[in-house]
């Protein structure tokens, strides 16, 4: 999954070895998709991470929905 370009997210070597996180925090946007595939609901994935922003992971689900529309 190509992640460059996707607002709300971040990637730093220094940042959980370099993986994709949400701004300012050190979640993975893996744990998002880990999360809604175990049944947890958006909401639930930000009650459990509160240092990610609704407006961050909506970004990365419009992300991740265009992406799978090209493909």
């Amino acid at each position: 999954m190509n992640w460059k370009g996707c607002p709300g997210i971040q990637q730093n070597p220094n940042i959980c070895g370099g993986e994709y996180t949400f701004l300012e925090t050190r979640v993975p946007v893996r744990a998002l998709f880990e999360n809604l595939r175990d049944g947890a609901k958006l909401y639930d994935f930000l009650e459990w991470f509160p240092g990610v922003s609704e407006k961050d992971a909506r970004h990365v689900l419009k992300w991740m929905e265009k992406s799978l529309q090209e493909f």
